[in-house]
This record gives structure tokens, sequence and C-alpha cells, in this order.
């Protein structure tokens, strides 16, 4: 597997990249929520639904999170596109015996408080229309056992044009609370899905 790397220059103009890449394409970014920094190491979970999702969960790190960044991403396009490699990207091959060494990798980045690890449990893209989601079983296996040690963020994307030409992004973060199961994780997110669903409705009336 490919773990992560951040390279000296690479890394550096990845973060400045992303703030201007958002500030062009995007009308206005809005993060709605709080998080209370407790000094431990953060995973940040979302809603999986493009290719601009590593540069909003970058955004929350500078904005936000303040921590170093890491991102799991299919072997395949960290191959293709080696410049996530050195901006904290490290890779998983499902279907194949590299997975475990990649969750057990994952997970070790949790041992450092100064670390963020950004993951999406649902394990593919989906729709921004998507109304529920399914967690596979990785991101339990990443954080079993840690409850108390590590700070789960859980964050919704969501978009609107409205009256202008470029989009309003809106991000919305939610500290979990809960034990760290799947299947409590999996309906808490669904629960904040649906919040920020109907919040983001009414700015349409």
């Amino acid at each position: 597997m490919l773990r992560s790397k951040h390279h000296f220059f690479i890394y550096p103009f990845f973060q400045r990249y992303t703030l201007w890449l958002l500030y062009r394409h995007f009308h206005n970014v809005t993060v709605e929520g709080s998080f209370s920094d407790s000094g431990k190491p953060v995973v940040l979970i979302g809603n999986h639904i493009g290719w601009w999702d590593g540069f909003w969960g970058m955004y929350l790190k500078l904005k936000i999170v303040k921590r170093k960044f890491h991102f799991m991403m299919q072997e395949d396009q960290l191959l293709r596109y080696r410049f996530f490699n050195y901006t904290g990207g490290f890779s998983i091959k499902r279907n194949s015996r590299q997975v475990i060494e990649s969750l057990q990798y994952a997970a070790s980045l949790l041992d450092n408080p100064d670390n963020m690890v950004l993951m999406y449990p649902q394990g593919k893209l989906q729709s921004l229309y998507s109304d529920s989601f399914i967690f596979e079983k990785g991101i339990e296996r990443i954080i079993k056992g840690r409850d108390g040690e590590v700070h789960l963020l859980m964050s919704v994307n969501m978009i609107d044009y409205l009256a202008h030409p470029k989009p309003s992004l809106y991000i919305y973060i939610r500290e979990y609370n809960g034990a760290f199961l799947l299947g409590e994780l999996e309906e808490a997110y669904n629960n904040f899905y649906a919040d920020c669903l109907a919040v983001q409705k009414t700015r349409t009336e």
C-alpha cells in the first residue's frame, strides 16, 4: 500500500491551492456547526459525492480542525494521481488482503493527536440527493475501542445555486458523542444528514 506523505513543497501548495480553488468556483463557503478542540486525533467522516470532497475536507482542516491532513483513497486512483500521495493520501485496495493493512495504518495515524483522518464510511460515491447511508465495517475497525481517545467529527456537504451563477457551499459539522459502534454511528450520521437537509431546504424558501 501507499502510505501518506507530506512533501515539503507540495503539501503547503495544496493547502493554498485548495483555498484559491474554492474561492474561485464557489459564491461563498459557509461552515455550520462547531468543533470544540479536545486536543485528540480527529476522524472526519462525510458524504462522498464527488471530485470536490477532498478539497472540502482540506478546507475544514485549515479553518476548523487544525490537524495534519490524511485521507484514504482507492489505490488505482492514487496511482493515477500521485500528487495526492504527497498531500496526505494513502491507499486502500478493495477486495484484497491489503484492506486490513490500510485499516491498520489508518488506525495507527490516530495514535498521534496532531493527525486527522478523512474517511467516507459508505465506501463509495453517492448522489448528493441520497437520503440514507449504509456504512461499511472499515470505520468500526479503525475506531473500535478508542472511545474517549479520538474526536469524531461528522460532516455533510451541500451546494445550492439560488440566484447566483456560482454555487454556494454549505459544510455542516457535528461532533459525535455516541459509542464507537457501527450501527450507532450510522444511525447518528443519517439523523444528522436529515437535519442538515431540512435546514438546507429552508434556504430556498
